[in-house]
């Protein structure tokens, strides 16, 4: 186990705290805003990532996933800030020194508003703009990125697409179609009106604001692709033996007899179509949360009286290690989760589903899935996108009135984990 990872992780946004040249900052201030509250200074883990580094090392971690802000690192097109990735250099050297592999991750969601301005992740011109954005970040930071995520959970435009398809369908949204934070209260007026306000505030048609977390088809996917293939190389041009991949949002699928090939073609939309893309990477980041139950008729709402979590799918810990071994099956490359955790405020639930998705995650590694590290979400408890702050996954408590860092027992948990 000594060379096995398991750590945390954290996304910029959610955490760091005035991302202000950031597209989220704005969405989540303009008027009629489709958040239920703005991130403000969320966690303050950017003058802060010290002590909470520091809480994950003395808990017997060995690694910490997070993320670089592109919209701190280049808060106007073309000018890089040196400052910005004199901090990250900062990050990586804390990790280091406390015994920490740094797993780094170059746009977790959140992207620069100028690039919303400029056609966003919609538009063929985002490929060669992120790939600039990797090169430098790689140039900069050199020899400090072993693992290096290009995009996190790159399919979840395509799943929204599909949350939008069946709310269509049903007439009501299904909660925790997708695992992300959503705000589900909203009408439809205002949702109109949130549109507007944005398209002005990005100076770009309300329908075409092409922000990461929208619904894509196949057809804009495409550039989100073809973005990740343009940073992998540049990177792999500056650094050629750091291990460069992306993470996928995956659900446990279940069929029933006669749901087989629902899910299957769920399975393809939300994995095999990208394995083109990403078969010469290196590594695949596995995120999963929950399972789904699949029928004739497509997805089915978890069985009454299921255990739920706060996002409203079901507390399903086995589902990591299914997916892992069905992952193998076809991906050439090393797997490491990514993500993996639960929303809820028990937190002796949480040290339970620890153990027993990390059980699945070493059955898997024990039956020869190429799995080399665990990575929990999430290190704090932090702001959920359009959920805000209510929803809790943290390791560590955060007190936001005073900052104050209170670790939970699931940190003990998960650290003592290495030498099980």
């Amino acid at each position: 186990m000594a060379d096995f990872l398991i750590g945390a992780a954290t996304a910029a946004h959610q955490v760091e705290g005035n991302n202000i040249h950031s597209d989220y900052w704005i969405m989540e201030h303009v008027k009629h805003s489709d958040f239920t509250e703005p991130s403000g200074p969320a966690c303050d883990h950017y003058n802060r990532y010290e002590e909470d580094i520091r809480l994950l090392a003395e808990a017997g971690c060995n690694a910490y996933r997070f993320s670089i802000e592109w919209a701190r690192i280049e808060p106007e097109e073309g000018r890089f800030d040196e400052a910005e990735i004199a901090h990250y250099r900062k990050v990586l050297d804390c990790c280091r020194s406390s015994g920490i592999t740094p797993i780094v991750t170059l746009m977790h969601f959140s992207s620069p508003a100028w690039l919303i301005s400029r056609g966003g992740w919609g538009t063929a011109k985002v490929a060669p703009l992120f790939a600039r954005y990797a090169r430098y970040v790689a140039e900069q930071l050199g020899d400090g990125l072993e693992y290096i995520c290009t995009i996190n959970e790159a399919n979840m435009g395509i799943q929204l697409h599909k949350v939008i398809e069946d709310m269509m369908k049903a007439g009501k949204r299904q909660e925790g179609g997708v695992q992300v934070g959503q705000n589900n209260g909203l009408d439809i007026k205002s949702i109109a009106l949130g549109m507007l306000e944005q398209g002005k505030a990005f100076r770009v048609n309300p329908l075409k604001i092409n922000s990461f977390l929208k619904p894509r088809d196949e057809k804009t996917e495409r550039f989100v692709m073809q973005a990740h293939e343009a940073a992998r190389q540049e990177i792999k041009a500056v650094l050629p033996d750091a291990k460069v991949g992306l993470t996928l949002s995956l659900f446990d699928y279940q069929p029933t007899e006669q749901g087989k090939n629902n899910a299957a073609r769920l399975w393809h939309e939300d994995y095999g179509w990208y394995l083109p893309y990403i078969k010469n990477d290196d590594f695949l980041g596995v995120q999963n949360y929950s399972r789904k139950i699949v029928d004739e008729n497509g997805v089915r709402e978890p069985a009454e009286g299921a255990p739920l979590t706060q996002m409203g799918y079901e507390d399903y810990p086995a589902g990591i290690g299914h997916v892992l071994r069905r992952v193998a099956r076809s991906f050439p490359g090393e797997l490491i989760v990514t993500e993996n955790g639960i929303g809820t405020d028990n937190d002796a639930r949480r040290c339970e589903f620890i153990r027993e998705a990390f059980a699945g995650v070493m059955a898997a590694k024990d039956a020869g899935v190429p799995v080399t590290g665990y990575l929990h979400w999430s290190l704090l408890d932090n702001f959920e996108w359009q959920a805000g702050f209510a929803k809790t996954f943290g390791l560590i408590a955060v007190d936001r009135s005073t900052m104050e860092r209170r670790p939970k027992e699931s940190l003990r948990v998960l650290g003592s984990l290495r030498g099980a």
